[in-house]
């Protein structure tokens, strides 16, 4: 397993849509491995594969956070087939660190799926589930949470992501 190189806003990789999973292998499995050990390596709660430079419609999620792999979903080409009511909270990114904001969000959905054999199923959530599920599957159409936020919010964001993205290049350097 090994910890992958995250993309930060404002890279505007982040805003490629991607494309399907066509190939059910290994290679695919690897790569979920490593989608969550870089997942838990920042404490997040989910990742999309588009934030790691690999635009493939994969989703990792776990929102108990305690590295279990009962609680660890994998989302290959995921898509919404019913969403209804209204929430949000706080939302924040892994590719977007340092910033968050309010995103109103369907209360809960519907998605089909397959998993890491090619197999199709569905899952009905609420909750954090719902929300972690709107947000993941917003990266894999080249949408970030800041995307929903009024221009002057963006903008205010879009400044403090290059300071904070100029900082951990500093410290990149400075490590070398």
């Amino acid at each position: 397993m090994a910890i992958l190189e995250l993309l930060y806003y404002p890279d505007e990789k982040l805003h490629q849509v991607s494309a399907p999973v066509t190939e059910f292998n290994d290679e695919l499995k690897q790569l979920v491995s490593d989608m969550f050990e870089t997942m838990y390596a920042d404490e997040g709660i989910g990742l999309a594969a588009p934030q790691i430079n690999v635009f493939k419609k994969i989703v990792v999620i776990d929102v108990v956070n305690e590295k279990k792999p009962e609680d660890q979903l994998i989302l290959i080409n995921p898509e919404f087939t019913h969403k209804e009511g209204s929430t949000g909270i706080d939302e924040g990114c892994l590719s977007v660190p340092g910033l968050r904001g309010k995103v109103e969000r369907a209360e809960k959905v519907t998605v089909k799926a397959q998993n890491l054999n090619g197999e199709f199923f569905e899952l009905n959530a609420d909750g954090l589930l719902a929300i972690c599920l709107q947000h993941e599957i917003d990266h894999l159409n080249g949408k970030l949470f800041i995307d929903y936020l009024s221009p002057l919010k963006r903008n205010m964001y879009r400044s403090k992501a290059k300071a904070l993205a100029k900082e951990r290049e500093r410290q990149k350097k400075h490590q070398d």
